[in-house]
Parts: structure tokens; C-alpha cells; sequence
């Protein structure tokens, strides 16, 4: 009997593309197969043998799903699924609201029996992670996030839905003590206003509390770098100790790194009660493959 979480890949964009390698490679899961808008077109060469359908009820006895879409999209997405009974872990990244939607979902999910995973990225997702260790260690002090410079998966898509934008970019440029600035680069239809989608974009939610910079270019595709990075820094007090200092630096490509943690994380979910969760309410043990005795023994 084959024991493998069945899981499902909804979404086929950069972070879709890296999530079923991550699913292939992981070794307690099964692929039962992608959700596209059209299956019908001509798929790339690595989805050859992949089942591609339009609607998730296509995929019998899918248990979980990675919903690699744009995060405005999540929510509909998340709660429908759910309502199947099938679990799901998503790259949700607008901070300032994730606490409601945990809240919303998590009603969906405990009434179907399911579990949600929310905002399983590396900002927010394992960053959170490791900015709760950081104050587990110094409880008072300052942490400051410092993001890039590089691509920004869901400012860029946030851009590329403005009317008008044909194809877009946004890199994320820090500034230090964890403030940023956006350098935005739009591709535009034919007859579109610049000036008019400039001011959408810097009125955006994902733009409005950070300086940001919109330049229109005749080709954005020949400035696509998906390499990003995080500096995680914090001085502070343990007990009565001054001057304790941590810090966590990393330079990834983001949408692999993203598709890696929502794989884990729907590994995590499989061993939930129903219900929303974050990842930093999860155990990280949960989020390895393998027998928990046996990890406890190599890792601890």
C-alpha cells in the first residue's frame, strides 16, 4: 500500500514550476497532478506524463494542495479547497492582513476537517521563524528585516495586474534598519498612461509605506533576475546580558526556495488537527520527512 501524501499542485507559474520538482524530489509524497486554467494548450516538456486538468475534482483522492497563486487570489482559492476536505499551504504574503485570514480559514477548515497552512514563504514563513527564535533568545532588543536587493514575487505580480501593464518587475532595494525602497519597471500596452499606472502602483498596498521609484522599459524580460536575499539582525538583552547580537543572512533564488517551504509545510498539515495555522505555531519537526524519534536523534 502506497503511503504517500497525494498531493496536488494548483497553479503553474515560477513558483508552480519549482513546486513539482520539490513534490518529486520529496519522498513521502505522490503527485496526483497540475490545475491550470486551460490544460488544453500545449504544456512545457516537464509536465509531459504530469496529468494537467482544470479543476482539482479531476485529481481522486488528492489529500493536499499547493496553491501556488497570486496571494489576492488565495483567499477564494483556500476556502473553496478547504471546503473539499483537502488540506493547503500557500505563499500568502501581505502581512498586515494575514492575521484575519488565519482567522477565516481557519472557521473553513475546521468545519470540513481540513487544515490550512497560511503564508508559507521565507517572508513570511521561516524569517517569522527565526525573528521568534532570535527574541526567544533576547527578549528585549531590536530586530531589523532587511530584504534584497532582489525580485519580488508578489510585488511584481501585484504590478503586472494594473490595466495596462503589459509585463513587469519589482526589486526590492533595502535601505538599512529594516526600511526599503521599490525600483519598479513596467512594460506598458500600446496607449497606456504611464503616469496613471506609476500613481496605482505607489498607491498599491504592496507599495504605499515604502519610497518607490516606477521606470517604464521597452523589454522587461531582459532585466528578470529571480535571485533575492533576507538580512535578519538583532542586539539585545538575555536576562541582564548587554549586547547580545544575531544574525541570519541568506541569497536564494525566491521562487524555489518558496516552492521548498510550501512543500514542507503540506507535510506539516498532514499531521495538524483541523484548523489555520502559520508556521510558527507548527513544531519544526513536522516539517521534516522522516520518523520523529530518528530526527530528534540526528538533529537535537
Amino acid at each position: 500500500m502506497d503511503n504517500r501524501l497525494r498531493v496536488a499542485i494548483i497553479g503553474y507559474g515560477n513558483v508552480g514550476r519549482y513546486a513539482l520538482k520539490a513534490v518529486q524530489a520529496a519522498p513521502d509524497m505522490l503527485l496526483t497532478g497540475v490545475v491550470r486554467r486551460d490544460p488544453k494548450t500545449p504544456q512545457p516538456s516537464e509536465l509531459a506524463g504530469v496529468k494537467v486538468v482544470s479543476d482539482i475534482r479531476e485529481l481522486p483522492d488528492t489529500e493536499g494542495a499547493l496553491l501556488c497563486l497570486p496571494t489576492r487570489l488565495i483567499p477564494q482559492w483556500a476556502e473553496r479547497i478547504l471546503s473539499m476536505g483537502i488540506n493547503t499551504v500557500d505563499g500568502y504574503d501581505i502581512h498586515g492582513e494575514l492575521a484575519d485570514l488565519r482567522q477565516r480559514l481557519h472557521q473553513v477548515a475546521q468545519r470540513a476537517g481540513s487544515v490550512a497552512v497560511l503564508s508559507c514563504g521565507w517572508d513570511p514563513g521561516t524569517n517569522s521563524i527565526v525573528r521568534a527564535l532570535f527574541e526567544l533568545m533576547a527578549p528585549r532588543g531590536i530586530t531589523y528585516t532587511n530584504y534584497g536587493p532582489g525580485m519580488s514575487l508578489g510585488h511584481t505580480v501585484a504590478v503586472k495586474a494594473i490595466p495596462g501593464v503589459k509585463d513587469a518587475l519589482s526589486v526590492t532595494i533595502p535601505d538599512g534598519m529594516g526600511v526599503h525602497k521599490r525600483a519598479v519597471y513596467v512594460e506598458l500596452e500600446p496607449g497606456a498612461d504611464f503616469q496613471a499606472i506609476a500613481e496605482a502602483i505607489k498607491s498599491d498596498p504592496y507599495f504605499v509605506n515604502d519610497e518607490t521609484k516606477v521606470t517604464q522599459v521597452e523589454d522587461v524580460e531582459n532585466l528578470i533576475d529571480m535571485g533575492h536575499g533576507v538580512f535578519l539582525e538583532r542586539k539585545g538583552v538575555s536576562s541582564e546580558t548587554d549586547n547580545q547580537l544575531f544574525r541570519y543572512d541568506i541569497r536564494i533564488n525566491n521562487p524555489a526556495l518558496t516552492a521548498q517551504i510550501m512543500t514542507a509545510s503540506l507535510r506539516a498539515a498532514s499531521r495538524q488537527k483541523p484548523g489555520c495555522y502559520t508556521m510558527l505555531e507548527i513544531p519544526v519537526i513536522d516539517f521534516l520527512p522522516g520518523e520523529r524519534e530518528s530526527l530528534i536523534r540526528r538533529l537535537v
